[in-house]
């Protein structure tokens, strides 16, 4: 990280009304006799390049012990009482990553009334559970939970945190590594170790063009949020292990500016991230004709229908339905790609699933690299001939 100096000893008037004009954002303004850059600033450093030297750019570096920060820790979404299975799946990978460096695992739980989570987690691996049970963490509000996490990563220093990419986990992720002024990797698809403790996290960007390697060397803890279906759910184990530690709550931790009225589940609908047979759908495939085989060969198999982004922002399936990067990450234990050529956003998100049946016009379609099986052809042939065979056999 780096930040802006002005050199005020150099700072005339006439120089001071020239770098006003330079900066694109508006952002420096010299008033009373004093030259200041405001949080406009966007860091383009084009003061920096023009600015006849009033301004240069300092480069920050922050020292820190990594000796003092010890153990990887996963967050538990335990919203609703409920253990979000994206914990289960984190928990595993810990323990992948502590086997490199011999760090323990722990998990941080924060709710009310919910030992019974804490005592599920004893199941996956988990050397220790750090428990924050009170009644003002009964619904999600930001402060306290910020506050309890807070607390938690003062009082035990873990080297990393993992935090499943749900919607109380994005929420609340960004706030505490903002809070301990720290880096955080949103919707990482790889996660590796490095023998001094520094964690690799990797994800797409660019649109999908390149995978980024992001380390945060300087600073402790390290933060990372992954999806759900991103990585492998350990199976639990028939004996719990590790120890369950109730953490002191405060009342300073219970402050809050929010009062929660009340709350309502969702009602429940089409959650694609947990079908077992996925039918999905692309630009190839996307005629009325062919919608509807697709939904007849997901039927057929007990599955649901998905689609690409394409589809989505033409309206024609609803954005719940969509696979990839900007939609859901799934892992099916059967998934056909009808009609999609399998670009890296769309790849990204399934390529995980344990077979995957592809069928494309195209054979040199990049969908084909992931697949399974591959079947070259048009899908409004071969898709009523796969279902007149499978009403056959049924």
């Amino acid at each position: 990280m780096g930040k802006l100096v002005i050199n005020h000893h150099l700072v005339t008037p006439e120089k001071a009304a020239a770098l006003t004009e330079i900066c694109p954002f508006q952002a420096i303004s010299y008033k009373d006799g004093v030259l200041d850059i405001s949080s406009g600033c966007k860091m383009c450093k084009m003061c920096v390049r023009k600015g006849q030297g009033l301004v240069e750019f300092v480069e920050e570096t922050r020292q820190i012990d990594k000796s003092l920060w010890n153990g990887i820790c996963v967050y538990a979404d335990c919203s609703g009482g409920k253990i979000h299975r994206v914990t289960f799946e984190l928990c595993g990978k810990a323990g992948e990553l502590a086997r490199v460096t011999g760090h323990p695992v722990y998990a941080l739980v924060i709710g009310h009334q919910v030992e019974h989570c804490a005592e599920t987690l004893r199941h996956y691996g988990v050397d220790k559970v750090f428990v924050y049970d009170h009644p003002a963490f009964a619904d999600f509000r930001i402060e306290p939970y910020a506050a309890a996490f807070c607390d938690f990563i003062d009082t035990v220093k873990p080297s990393s945190i993992l935090v499943g990419a749900t919607n109380l986990g994005r929420q609340l992720a960004p706030r505490v590594a903002a809070r301990c002024r720290t880096g955080l990797t949103a919707d990482c698809t790889v996660l590796e170790m490095k023998e001094n403790t520094d964690l690799v996290q990797i994800r797409p960007a660019f649109g999908g063009n390149i995978m980024a390697q992001i380390v945060t060397p300087n600073t402790r803890p390290q933060f990372c949020t992954v999806r759900y279906k991103v990585f492998s759910e350990p199976k639990p184990s028939d004996h719990p292990s590790g120890e369950i530690i109730p953490m002191n709550v405060t009342g300073a931790m219970c402050l809050s500016a929010i009062e929660v009225l009340g709350s309502s589940g969702k009602p429940t609908d089409i959650d694609i991230a947990e079908a077992e047979v996925i039918v999905a759908v692309g630009r190839g495939a996307s005629s009325e004709s062919m919608r509807q085989l697709a939904g007849e060969l997901a039927d057929l198999l007990g599955g649901v229908v998905a689609c690409t982004r394409p589809l989505v922002e033409a309206n024609v399936y609803d954005a719940k339905h969509q696979i990839g990067l900007s939609g859901r990450t799934v892992k099916p234990k059967l998934i056909f790609t009808l009609g999609i050529s399998g670009a890296v956003q769309f790849a990204a998100g399934m390529k995980s699933s344990d077979c995957i049946v592809a069928i494309n016009s195209d054979p040199a379609a990049p969908i084909f690299d992931v697949a399974h099986y591959c079947v070259v052809g048009d899908v409004n042939e071969i898709v009523p001939k796969l279902i007149h065979r499978i009403k056959g056999v049924s």
